[in-house]
């Protein structure tokens, strides 16, 4: 089997909140695509809650867009502390984290539940499965910790 480079990640040395470059990738045309860690709470000592990581997903979907050039796709960890941050080209850990930190404020002081795209049977397959009261707190309490544009060093952008 493959090695997956998260999966040989120390999670135990990690300080999030945090923005981290997993990987740059060239493909057979050129092309570059950046994978990038965007943690939001603590590994093996949080995870948010189901209901609050559907309503950020769907949220960050847009509002990353809005903030970033390039965004293919952001999906949340199986393990709940944080999304993959998929995008074209070469941005910096201190760029994405600077949108994630407008995106999050977004979700947490801005948005209205007429603002959350896809939450209807016809447009998500788990529609019933969102809060964004949980999302807005979540989000607050990232906010007031800080997002390092580091995973091992608080260098809060």
């Amino acid at each position: 089997m493959a090695k997956v480079e998260s999966f040989t990640l120390d999670h135990t040395a990690v300080k999030a909140p945090y923005v981290r470059l997993i990987t740059r990738e060239t493909g057979t045309k050129g092309d570059v695509i950046s994978n990038f860690d965007l943690r939001l709470v603590q590994p093996n000592t949080n995870a948010i809650p189901t209901a609050g990581l559907h309503t950020i997903e769907h949220l960050l979907a847009g509002y990353l867009r809005d903030e970033m050039n390039g965004v293919i796709d952001c999906s949340p960890f199986g393990c709940r502390t944080g999304f993959h941050l998929i995008t074209w080209g070469e941005q910096s850990t201190e760029e994405v984290a600077k949108a994630l930190k407008v995106a999050l404020h977004r979700i947490a002081f801005d948005t209205e539940w007429k603002d959350v795209q896809g939450t209807d049977k016809y447009s998500c397959g788990n529609y019933r499965d969102h809060s964004l009261f949980s999302a807005k707190e979540w989000c607050k309490d990232i906010l007031d910790k800080g997002i390092s544009k580091d995973p091992f060093k608080r260098e809060v952008i």
